[in-house]
């Protein structure tokens, strides 16, 4: 019969893994597949002050990441400064006030690399709920955010009102990295989201497919990699991450025979 900590942590792992996958959709569509990267870094101070300070780890590092979402919105807007550099600056920045805060080496690789197997009913709630959140707004979003893709005049032309829902879009982000820290790691949080919708990308040939695909990727890499982590006593996030890579190779091979 399966421990109840593990069904927990195989719930929240793969509503997690099965969200960073429909949003990695669009980000690797938008080229934003390392911006996911950098706001998971982002979560490291927040994550740091919760630990010194005995707060919830989720709190502080969803208002850390949507503090520099929304920064980066307004300077996206405002400036003419590209994208990709004041993400950069994010990063940077993030990584060295977290390492800072978090002195405690057993600690700092928790955040670093995740720690599923700490995980409460309190975490398993709130990772259903919000996931279920992000794919409900998520739904609403994403023909807007694929016509802004292709063109913000076309996007214009339909009635999307783009500022809203890039906003709305980089918070739903911020969310699952915030959730998914605990199950990778805020350094390989990125890569749960962008290794999904990579491989998907390689097997579908329409829009609907190729997020319901990513979605069905998410979904597994995250259970399957915790499992087998578990088996083997292994790493929980890297395990996880590898599991997806091995996905995204074998979808090349897939694509090339195709």
């Amino acid at each position: 019969m399966i421990d109840q900590n593990l069904l927990f942590s195989l719930i929240t792992a793969g509503m997690i893994g099965a969200a960073a996958g429909y949003l990695g959709s669009i980000m690797v569509l938008r080229r934003l597949a390392l911006a996911g990267d950098v706001l998971s870094h982002v979560a490291l101070p927040g994550i740091g002050i919760a630990l010194l300070y005995g707060l919830n780890p989720f709190l502080l590092a969803f208002v850390f990441l949507f503090a520099a979402a929304l920064l980066i919105w307004l300077l996206e807007n405002n400036t003419k400064l590209p994208v990709d550099a004041l993400i950069g600056i994010f990063f940077v920045a993030s990584l060295a006030i977290g390492v800072m805060l978090i002195p405690d080496l057993e600690e700092l690789g928790e955040a670093l690399f995740g720690d599923i197997s700490k995980i409460s009913l309190y975490d398993a709630a709130l990772a259903i709920l919000l996931s279920a959140v992000v794919f409900i707004l998520g739904s609403k979003i994403y023909r807007g955010l694929v016509l802004g893709t292709i063109s913000e005049d076309l996007a214009i032309a339909n009635g999307v009102k783009l500022r809203p829902i890039n906003l709305l879009f980089l918070t739903l982000v911020d969310v699952i990295v915030a959730l998914g820290v605990k199950v990778v790691g805020t350094l390989l949080m990125g890569a749960l989201i962008i290794v999904s919708a990579t491989a998907a990308k390689n097997l579908s040939r329409s829009i609907s497919r190729y997020a319901v695909l990513s979605t069905v990727f998410g979904l597994t890499i995250a259970p399957s990699g915790l499992l087998i982590a578990r088996a083997y006593d292994l790493l929980p996030g890297p395990i996880i991450i590898l599991i997806g890579v091995g996905i995204f190779l074998l979808s090349l091979f897939s694509k090339n025979q195709t």
